[in-house]
């Protein structure tokens, strides 16, 4: 009950700080948006209509599509969150404040939508939107989540410019940066990739739920405890910034004693982190180490 209290209240929040965010200053200085928002924000300058009605009639729609891909928890969040914000859009229509310096606007925009969503998605929650588009065209494209946001918003800021003009369009690309920036901060600092080492009696469920779940290669390493000498396996992870939250409720949901060492990591290369494809005999040469690498701890 205490985390679903807090969830909610996160999610509050977090609406709050992007309605701030769009009324207040991307509305007055002609900014756009990436997402649903951003069509929102079109339909607005053209006819007017209120960016509150527009979305949660077009967030609606996406859900409805997209239900299977969220989870239960996830979903009960995100529906609150997104009508939270469109309540919070329409509570807050006559804040606006139009910035003397232009560039100060897609700062200021930026910095709290970035805020209010990575509140939102602290808390279990998504904004719904392309998001969910997203995770379809991952399934089905097999394009990966991250780089099928980039080209959706690209599709939907670019027409902007006939509508915003090209100056306020290069502004909203500083706003999308920013926005993107303060996100990262939200979800985990400044590091982009967190290398997860686990250590519980149920290894194994842990493991399969990552793989499952999750989606990442996961490594075993055998050790020994110290003080009892009983022999364990060690599950070891890397995961992006969007992964380690549901990691983390994924690991206290199945064992919450497991002894869990979040580190940063500074550079990571490899299948699922890398473009680079490695040939023939590179391959064969990663295979055979790994080979031996397992003969020598099965021994």
């Amino acid at each position: 009950m205490k985390e679903t209290i807090r969830s909610i209240i996160m999610c509050i929040i977090g609406a709050f700080l992007f309605s701030i965010a769009i009324n207040t200053f991307s509305i007055p200085n002609q900014l756009g948006e990436g997402g649903v928002t951003g069509i929102g924000l079109m339909i607005y300058y053209l006819f007017k209509l209120p960016v509150s009605v527009s979305t949660i009639i077009l967030n609606g729609v996406i859900l409805l599509i997209g239900y299977r891909y969220l989870e239960r928890k996830t979903m009960r969040l995100t529906i609150f969150a997104t009508v939270m914000s469109s309540i919070f859009l329409q509570l807050t229509d006559s804040w606006s404040y139009e910035m003397d310096v232009a560039i100060l606007a897609p700062l200021c925009s930026g910095a709290f939508v970035g805020l209010g969503i990575g509140i939102i998605m602290q808390a279990g929650g998504s904004t719904a939107g392309t998001d969910i588009i997203a995770l379809i065209m991952n399934k089905y494209l097999g394009w990966s989540t991250s780089a099928a946001l980039v080209v959706l918003d690209f599709f939907i800021v670019m027409p902007s410019i006939f509508i915003i003009g090209l100056e306020n369009v290069v502004l909203t690309v500083v706003h999308l940066y920013v926005q993107t920036k303060v996100l990262n901060f939200v979800l985990e600092g400044f590091n982009p990739k967190k290398s997860v080492i686990i250590i519980s009696e149920k290894h194994a469920e842990i493991a399969a739920e990552i793989d499952r779940v999750i989606g990442r290669g996961i490594t075993y390493f055998y050790a020994q405890g110290y003080y009892q000498r009983d022999d364990k396996k060690v599950v070891m992870v890397v995961v992006n910034r969007q992964q380690i939250m549901p990691l983390n409720r994924l690991i206290t949901h199945i064992d919450p004693l497991a002894f869990v060492v979040i580190s940063e990591v500074q550079t990571v290369a490899g299948e699922g982190f890398s473009y680079i494809l490695a040939d023939e005999e590179q391959q064969h040469k990663t295979n055979e180490f790994i080979e031996t690498g397992e003969n020598i701890a099965s021994k």
